[in-house]
Protein backbone atom coordinates (compact mmCIF):
# COMPACT_ATOMS: atom_id res chain seq x y z
CA UNK A 1 0.00 0.00 0.00
CA UNK A 2 0.98 2.86 -0.83
CA UNK A 3 3.48 2.23 -3.67
CA UNK A 4 3.31 5.44 -6.65
CA UNK A 5 3.04 4.14 -9.78
CA UNK A 6 3.48 6.03 -13.15
CA UNK A 7 1.92 8.83 -13.08
CA UNK A 8 0.39 10.24 -16.67
CA UNK A 9 1.85 13.87 -17.24
CA UNK A 10 1.45 15.76 -20.22
CA UNK A 11 4.58 15.68 -22.65
CA UNK A 12 5.23 19.82 -22.33
CA UNK A 13 4.94 19.75 -18.29
CA UNK A 14 6.93 16.95 -18.22
CA UNK A 15 9.95 18.43 -20.46
CA UNK A 16 9.70 22.02 -18.52
CA UNK A 17 10.43 20.51 -15.06
CA UNK A 18 13.07 18.11 -16.62
CA UNK A 19 14.75 21.25 -17.80
CA UNK A 20 15.15 21.83 -14.19
CA UNK A 21 16.47 18.46 -12.81
CA UNK A 22 13.09 18.05 -11.11
CA UNK A 23 11.21 14.33 -10.73
CA UNK A 24 8.05 14.85 -11.66
CA UNK A 25 6.65 11.49 -9.66
CA UNK A 26 8.26 12.91 -6.46
CA UNK A 27 7.29 16.56 -6.62
CA UNK A 28 3.52 15.28 -7.88
CA UNK A 29 2.77 12.66 -5.52
CA UNK A 30 0.75 12.40 -2.66
CA UNK A 31 3.69 13.32 -0.47
CA UNK A 32 4.52 11.22 2.75
CA UNK A 33 1.07 11.53 4.47
CA UNK A 34 -0.24 10.42 1.62
CA UNK A 35 1.63 7.72 0.97
CA UNK A 36 0.91 5.86 4.52
CA UNK A 37 -2.83 5.99 3.62
CA UNK A 38 -2.47 4.55 0.28
CA UNK A 39 -2.81 7.28 -1.94
CA UNK A 40 -1.96 6.80 -5.66
CA UNK A 41 -1.80 9.31 -8.18
CA UNK A 42 -3.26 7.77 -11.69
CA UNK A 43 -2.81 10.99 -13.79
CA UNK A 44 -2.39 14.72 -14.01
CA UNK A 45 -2.60 17.46 -16.00
CA UNK A 46 -4.08 21.01 -14.82
CA UNK A 47 -7.30 20.11 -16.36
CA UNK A 48 -7.70 16.63 -14.51
CA UNK A 49 -6.42 14.98 -11.98
CA UNK A 50 -7.34 11.68 -11.05
CA UNK A 51 -6.01 9.25 -7.93
CA UNK A 52 -7.26 6.40 -5.94
CA UNK A 53 -7.28 5.52 -2.25
CA UNK A 54 -7.94 2.24 -0.42
CA UNK A 55 -10.56 2.27 2.13
CA UNK A 56 -8.93 -0.39 4.60
CA UNK A 57 -6.50 1.36 7.18
CA UNK A 58 -8.70 4.87 6.61
CA UNK A 59 -11.44 4.41 8.61
CA UNK A 60 -13.24 5.76 12.34
CA UNK A 61 -14.16 4.06 14.29
CA UNK A 62 -17.95 2.88 12.75
CA UNK A 63 -15.56 0.95 9.65
CA UNK A 64 -16.87 3.97 7.36
CA UNK A 65 -14.43 5.88 5.35
CA UNK A 66 -13.38 8.84 7.42
CA UNK A 67 -14.29 11.90 6.36
CA UNK A 68 -10.95 13.21 7.08
CA UNK A 69 -9.26 10.77 4.74
CA UNK A 70 -11.51 12.14 2.16
CA UNK A 71 -10.55 15.61 3.03
CA UNK A 72 -6.21 14.10 2.28
CA UNK A 73 -7.42 12.94 -1.12
CA UNK A 74 -9.37 15.81 -2.07
CA UNK A 75 -6.70 18.32 -1.28
CA UNK A 76 -3.95 16.16 -2.54
CA UNK A 77 -5.84 16.19 -6.08
CA UNK A 78 -6.68 19.77 -6.01
CA UNK A 79 -3.03 20.65 -5.16
CA UNK A 80 -1.55 18.51 -7.94
CA UNK A 81 -4.23 19.95 -10.48
CA UNK A 82 -3.22 23.92 -9.07
CA UNK A 83 0.47 22.92 -8.92
CA UNK A 84 0.07 21.91 -12.69
CA UNK A 85 -1.64 25.04 -13.42
CA UNK A 86 0.90 27.33 -12.03
CA UNK A 87 3.73 25.87 -13.88
CA UNK A 88 7.02 25.90 -12.19
CA UNK A 89 7.34 29.71 -11.10
CA UNK A 90 5.01 29.32 -8.76
CA UNK A 91 3.95 27.11 -5.84
CA UNK A 92 0.42 26.30 -4.79
CA UNK A 93 -0.66 26.75 -0.97
CA UNK A 94 -4.26 25.48 0.30
CA UNK A 95 -6.10 28.33 1.41
CA UNK A 96 -9.75 27.17 1.63
CA UNK A 97 -11.05 23.50 1.80
CA UNK A 98 -14.39 22.53 2.10
CA UNK A 99 -16.26 18.89 2.25
CA UNK A 100 -19.65 17.32 2.04
CA UNK A 101 -19.64 13.66 2.58
CA UNK A 102 -22.70 12.05 0.81
CA UNK A 103 -22.38 7.98 1.52
CA UNK A 104 -20.56 5.84 3.89
CA UNK A 105 -18.15 3.18 2.04
CA UNK A 106 -16.75 0.34 4.37
CA UNK A 107 -14.48 -1.37 1.79
CA UNK A 108 -12.79 -1.43 -1.41
CA UNK A 109 -11.38 1.76 -3.54
CA UNK A 110 -12.48 5.05 -3.54
CA UNK A 111 -11.32 7.24 -6.26
CA UNK A 112 -10.79 11.37 -7.05
CA UNK A 113 -11.64 13.50 -10.24
CA UNK A 114 -10.24 16.70 -9.67
CA UNK A 115 -11.55 19.11 -12.15
CA UNK A 116 -11.12 23.28 -12.41
CA UNK A 117 -13.62 25.68 -11.12
CA UNK A 118 -11.30 28.22 -11.62
CA UNK A 119 -7.85 28.81 -12.84
CA UNK A 120 -6.49 32.28 -12.69
CA UNK A 121 -3.14 34.23 -11.97
CA UNK A 122 -2.75 34.39 -7.72
CA UNK A 123 -5.50 31.57 -7.47
CA UNK A 124 -6.96 28.17 -8.65
CA UNK A 125 -9.70 26.11 -7.15
CA UNK A 126 -10.76 22.73 -8.00
CA UNK A 127 -13.87 20.47 -7.58
CA UNK A 128 -12.71 17.26 -6.26
CA UNK A 129 -15.53 14.29 -6.44
CA UNK A 130 -14.60 11.21 -4.78
CA UNK A 131 -16.77 7.90 -5.59
CA UNK A 132 -17.04 4.60 -4.35
CA UNK A 133 -16.04 0.88 -7.29
CA UNK A 134 -20.15 1.39 -8.41
CA UNK A 135 -19.48 5.13 -9.18
CA UNK A 136 -21.59 6.23 -6.56
CA UNK A 137 -20.87 10.09 -5.40
CA UNK A 138 -19.41 9.64 -1.47
CA UNK A 139 -17.83 13.22 -1.32
CA UNK A 140 -17.86 16.57 -3.22
CA UNK A 141 -14.85 18.93 -2.13
CA UNK A 142 -13.56 22.52 -3.51
CA UNK A 143 -9.96 23.58 -2.62
CA UNK A 144 -8.51 26.33 -3.54
CA UNK A 145 -4.78 27.46 -3.52
CA UNK A 146 -2.87 31.14 -3.60
CA UNK A 147 -0.41 30.57 -6.17
CA UNK A 148 2.67 32.66 -4.92
CA UNK A 149 5.78 33.30 -6.72
CA UNK A 150 8.82 30.47 -6.33
CA UNK A 151 11.25 32.26 -3.93
CA UNK A 152 14.91 30.95 -3.57
CA UNK A 153 14.16 28.91 -0.39
CA UNK A 154 11.42 26.82 -2.41
CA UNK A 155 13.37 26.41 -5.40
CA UNK A 156 15.59 24.25 -3.23
CA UNK A 157 13.05 22.38 -1.64
CA UNK A 158 11.56 22.06 -5.17
CA UNK A 159 14.83 20.57 -6.80
CA UNK A 160 15.83 18.66 -3.62
CA UNK A 161 12.54 16.47 -3.94
CA UNK A 162 13.19 15.62 -7.42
Amino acid sequence: MGEQQQVKFPQEVVDEYAALGVDLPALFSAGHLGTRMGVQIIEASAERVVGTMPVEGNTQPYGLLHGGASAVLAETLGSVGSMLHGGSSKIAVGVDLNCTHHRGVRSGLVTGVATPVHRGRSTATYEIVITDEDGKRVCTARLTCLLRDVRPADAEIVRDAG
